[in-house]
Parts: C-alpha cells; sequence; structure tokens
C-alpha cells in the first residue's frame, strides 16, 4: 500500500483518555464546537493508570502512527495517584521507544481536565499537525496487519 501523489496522509492517531477527566474535556470540546480532526480515535479508559504500555506498542503495531495519552491533573486524580503510576511508566516507555528508533514526536503525554475542552482541541490539533509533519509510522508496523 503506497501513498500516491493523489492522496493525502491522514495520520491515524490514537488517544487513550481518562473517563474522568480527558473524555469529559473531549466531550466539552464536542459540545462547545471546537474542531480537531476526525483521525483521532479516543478509547475510553477508566484512568489513566490503566493504560499498560503495551497497548501503545499494540497500536502502532496495528497502524497507529502516533498515541497520546491523556490524564488527570497530576494531584487530581479520581483514584488518588493513578496518573504518577502512569507518568512513571510513559516515562520508562519513551526512553524504550528511543532505544528501538521510534521518533519521539509519535508519543505524547498530556493532563487535561473536564474544563478544559479548549485545550484538549488544541492538544488534538498540535498532535495531528506533528504526526502529519513526521509522515507514515513504519517503524513499528506489522507487515501482517496490512490491508
Amino acid at each position: 500500500m503506497s501513498i500516491t501523489a493523489n492522496e493525502e496522509f491522514r495520520p491515524k492517531i490514537v488517544a487513550f483518555c481518562c473517563n474522568w477527566c480527558s473524555y469529559a474535556g473531549a466531550d466539552l470540546a464536542g459540545s462547545s464546537r471546537l474542531t480537531y480532526p476526525a483521525d483521532v480515535k479516543i478509547i475510553r479508559v477508566p484512568c489513566s493508570c490503566r493504560v499498560n504500555p503495551m497497548f501503545i506498542l499494540r497500536a502502532f503495531e496495528k497502524g497507529a502512527d502516533g498515541v497520546i495519552m491523556c490524564g488527570c491533573h497530576p494531584g487530581d486524580c479520581h483514584y488518588s495517584t493513578g496518573n504518577y503510576y502512569a507518568r512513571r511508566r510513559m516515562a520508562l516507555l519513551f526512553s524504550m521507544l528511543d532505544y528501538i528508533g521510534v521518533e519521539h514526536g509519535r508519543t505524547r503525554v498530556e493532563w487535561v481536565s473536564a474544563a478544559e475542552g479548549v485545550k484538549f482541541s488544541q492538544t488534538m490539533n498540535e498532535f495531528v499537525a506533528k504526526i502529519t509533519s513526521l509522515g507514515k509510522n513504519v517503524r513499528l508496523e506489522d507487515l501482517r496487519c496490512r490491508k
């Protein structure tokens, strides 16, 4: 599957969003009629600490060009310390991704509260622009998943 000159590259973005804050921020962005690309596919998780680094690796393996994890601001987690665990896991994952040669901009962690619909929209637009500039992810793609 190659991209021809007629086709515009549209990145596949997976967003893991905390149920209590970031998902509510996405909902606020939608109800406020703020726009972000439809290429962002949101997966709602109970807490950002439930995002196993293997989920992110699997998303890349299945063809995602970028993965973003959004959670509550540190100190505001509904499960007390969940986002601290998530922050530690993501720091380790980022160093592993650097080691295996994945561009640093393909993954991102962002803290978005339920009242920050504008921030959610801006973050998604910036992330999609960054992934578009990086191009298609070929480093971790599983060739068996191609159509």
